[in-house]
């Protein structure tokens, strides 16, 4: 994996851990995903969502809302 698919460490361990589990290890598998679902997954709140957002859009990506 390279520096830009990963998810970014700044989202905290246990989120990355938490998505982990549910097999989302690279950024281009959140693109299009809903922030609904995502938040959804224990660990995953507001700031995982803040920055997997910021990291998506500087990639041309989104989540839906």
């Amino acid at each position: 994996m390279t520096e830009e698919t990963e998810l970014p460490a700044s989202m905290g361990r246990v989120a990355r851990r938490e998505l982990a589990l549910q097999g989302l290890t690279r950024l281009e598998q959140f693109d299009g995903m809903s922030e609904s679902a995502l938040l959804a997954i224990h660990g995953v709140g507001p700031k995982a969502i803040r920055i997997l957002r910021e990291h998506l859009e500087s990639r041309g990506s989104a989540l839906r809302p």
